[in-house]
């Protein structure tokens, strides 16, 4: 039996026109030891995915904030994280960062605003052209929608769209909800995943369930 694509290949459709040399899965083309990506996770772009670093921003080793995102995670083409090194101060009378360019200004102290990694959950789907702000935390099985300007954290299982983001709904109820995020199927292996494909794709929370 298959068990789908193996997770440590780069063209998960390889030889497919207009699809095989624009789809990767991410873990396997990201270069940075500060972007870390979980195993399925893939990245279209229409020009060359293996350029995905080039998409985030701002993103400075020495300030030591990191981009995670999880698995089976579906992420359209030019989406953007902006890091924290494309922070400004605002609780100052001025947001030009002075003391950064030293020869006299060094005599201000100066501390990087630093909202902390930007992490994106399990099986979320981010649409076309969508930013991310530093700091921004996404739930599991979340839908950010094209466009759409990510400037606060989003609930699990909740659809987000606009600038900035805001709820469009929940995708399934509270209950339905917690027995999901209880169950989190995306850490099951490979091989129990494929095994219960048609409950997952089908909505079959009972069956799930039964699966553990």
């Amino acid at each position: 039996m298959a068990f789908g694509p193996s997770p440590e290949v780069e063209y998960p459709f390889a030889g497919l026109d207009n699809l095989g040399t624009k789809l990767v899965y991410l873990k396997n083309i990201v270069t940075r030891s500060n972007i870390i990506v979980g195993d399925y996770t893939y990245y279209h772009d229409f020009e060359d995915p293996k350029n995905f670093e080039r998409n985030v921003l701002y993103h400075y080793d020495f300030l030591g904030d990191k981009l995670i995102i999880g698995k089976f995670c579906s992420i359209a083409s030019n989406v953007k994280f902006i890091m924290n090194g494309g922070n400004h101060h605002s609780d100052w009378f001025t947001s030009y960062p002075f003391p950064v360019f030293g020869r006299g200004w060094e005599t201000v102290p100066y501390e990087w605003p630093n909202k902390g990694d930007t992490i994106i959950g399990h099986n979320v789907w981010i649409g076309y052209g969508a930013t991310f702000l530093p700091g921004v935390n996404v739930g599991d099985v979340a839908i950010i929608g094209a466009q759409a300007l990510v400037t606060k954290s989003v609930a699990p299982y909740t659809m987000v769209g606009g600038n900035p983001a805001r709820e469009i709904r929940t995708r399934f109820d509270s209950a339905t909800i917690q027995a999901l995020q209880e169950i989190g199927w995306w850490n099951w292996d490979i091989q129990k995943i494929t095994r219960n494909l048609k409950a997952i794709c089908g909505a079959d929370l009972e069956t799930l369930k039964r699966s553990l």
